[in-house]
């Protein structure tokens, strides 16, 4: 092996150390894209006519402070959540403490009934995993006119934000770490 290789190997392995969750972001990239129906529902959250959205088949690695955007769902009947939960076919009540995952992180129910360890603003949760944010499909009834999930998604019940002490202008897209609990 020349003195080259081992100093591009030596930077490499040092850029790993140095910046882990770089590094573990890029291992998931988009799988395809989806293009929303040039006419459609219209709502704040809906698909948006004629745009194209990426889809993904995985999310970042799970570490024991892996990186995710915390969004807000009404996991009960007629909630934005749609059809009922992936994971029992029930819906929940927002003073549950559920989540949906990512489809990487969902991991085709594997997850299903356990629960995570949410950490945000120096306090932390547990939650019950009971349905999927599908990565792969959106912008028709089944997912509630919405786009494809992202692919670092976790989508939490009123409950889990009450708990974490995020109130207000604050609940939207929130980052958090989650680990398996």
């Amino acid at each position: 092996m020349s003195m080259t290789s081992i100093l591009v190997l030596a930077l490499a392995g040092l850029l790993l150390v140095a910046f882990p969750s770089t590094a573990l972001a890029e291992t998931c990239q988009p799988s395809g894209t989806l293009e929303s129906p040039a006419t459609g529902h219209t709502c704040d959250e809906c698909c948006q006519p004629g745009h194209v959205y990426p889809t993904y088949q995985c999310s970042p690695p799970v570490s024991k402070h892996t990186k995710a955007i915390m969004t807000l769902n009404d996991f009960s009947k007629g909630g934005d959540g749609g059809d009922p939960s992936e994971c029992d076919g029930k819906y929940h009540n927002n003073t549950e403490r559920v989540v949906a995952l990512s489809t990487g992180w969902y991991d085709k129910g594997k997850r299903c009934g356990e629960y995570i360890r949410i950490n945000a603003k120096g306090r932390s949760v547990l939650a019950k995993v009971v349905d999927e944010c599908d990565t792969l499909h959106g912008c028709d009834k089944p997912h509630a006119f919405q786009p494809p999930c992202p692919h670092n998604d976790v989508e939490a019940s009123q409950a889990v934000w009450d708990a974490l002490g995020i109130f207000g202008d604050e609940v939207g897209d929130f980052p958090i770490t989650w680990s398996d609990a």
